[in-house]
């Protein structure tokens, strides 16, 4: 018996560790930190650019676990945590807080970042200024803000001596602080006066938002940020009944009801990041791989908010209902 005891343990440790990987369909943890219209979009966009690239559920050629914190940061955080225990053979990450919780959780398991900022906005370098070796993805900084913000009084009078722009932000947020900051400086540098309201919790939209259109704005600049995204539609029915245009640097909130943005197209974000997963999934290595800037940018404008305040669009926009 004392000589069959290895045999055991040896059969015992084979069974547990299962099929090689190299045998394995591999398996995708994404995810998401809201249930929004607009952030859907990127994961739509993600298991496209795989499913084109031969990676499809349908076919069993890969295996896509999702799962949704719906705006929770423990539940998000619990997500993360399943996923870095099984372990997943990538993370894609759609939004701020779901690529910077996962960062904080694993160093070796490849991050497909998406609709998140460069890793210097989500402060994650290290203390020699590089960022974590398996952050990869498709990023954004705040260069794109200035465009879409400097739109407004291209299209807007103002009724005083000085045009006066409205926006929420989230404090909990370090990319919706900074670009907060950020619209101060563009908006001092073209003499608007900007009212900013902290917001962090969706479930007080509807108060904030009032108190903002309380101040006599022009204009309200939808802030990219989780939480505004998750307020878009108690914000825009505000801003409607107080005859209040919204505009964005976010493509897919124009087609929720802003008037006009010159940002990215978060289906492509998503797309692009897709993609590069894709190469890794081919390569089984992220060698060669690098994080990259959103590629493609869209002028849109919404037809009926447009016409809803009589605003007449540059030729160069596309229009979308």
């Amino acid at each position: 018996m004392k000589h069959c005891l290895p045999v055991i343990l040896f059969a015992f440790v084979m069974l547990s560790c299962g099929p090689s990987k190299k045998n394995d369909t591999p398996v995708v943890g994404f995810v998401d930190y809201l249930e929004d219209a607009t952030l859907s979009q990127a994961r739509t966009g993600f298991t496209d650019a795989l499913k084109k690239n031969g990676f499809s559920e349908d076919d069993k050629t890969v295996k896509i676990e999702y799962r949704n914190a719906q705006g929770s940061l423990p539940t998000l955080t619990q997500i993360v945590n399943y996923f870095v225990s099984e372990p997943v053979d990538l993370l894609a990450t759609c939004t701020t807080l779901s690529t910077l919780t996962s960062v904080q959780k694993t160093k070796t398991i490849p991050i497909f970042g998406m609709v998140s900022p460069t890793p210097e906005l989500m402060k994650v370098l290290d203390a020699n200024g590089k960022a974590p070796a398996n952050l990869l993805g498709t990023m954004e900084d705040l260069k794109y803000i200035d465009t879409s913000f400097n739109i407004i009084p291209q299209l807007l009078k103002p009724k005083g001596a000085k045009l006066v722009i409205g926006m929420i932000y989230n404090q909990a947020e370090p990319q919706s602080a900074d670009a907060m900051k950020h619209i101060k400086e563009l908006s001092d540098a073209a003499g608007i006066t900007l009212i900013a309201l902290p917001l962090n919790s969706s479930a007080d939209a509807q108060l904030i938002t009032k108190s903002l259109l309380g101040k006599n704005i022009d204009a309200f600049f939808a802030n990219p940020d989780n939480t505004v995204f998750a307020s878009f539609a108690t914000i825009l029915k505000n801003c409607n009944a107080a005859n209040v245009p919204i505009f964005t640097s976010e493509a897919g909130l124009v087609q929720r009801g802003a008037v006009a943005a010159f940002g990215a197209d978060i289906y492509q974000w998503g797309y692009q990041a897709g993609e590069q997963a894709a190469l890794f999934l081919k390569a089984g290595k992220t060698d060669g791989l690098q994080r990259e800037m959103v590629k493609v940018r869209k002028r849109v404008y919404n037809v009926d908010a447009a016409k809803k305040y009589n605003l007449t669009i540059p030729a160069n926009f596309e229009a979308v209902k």
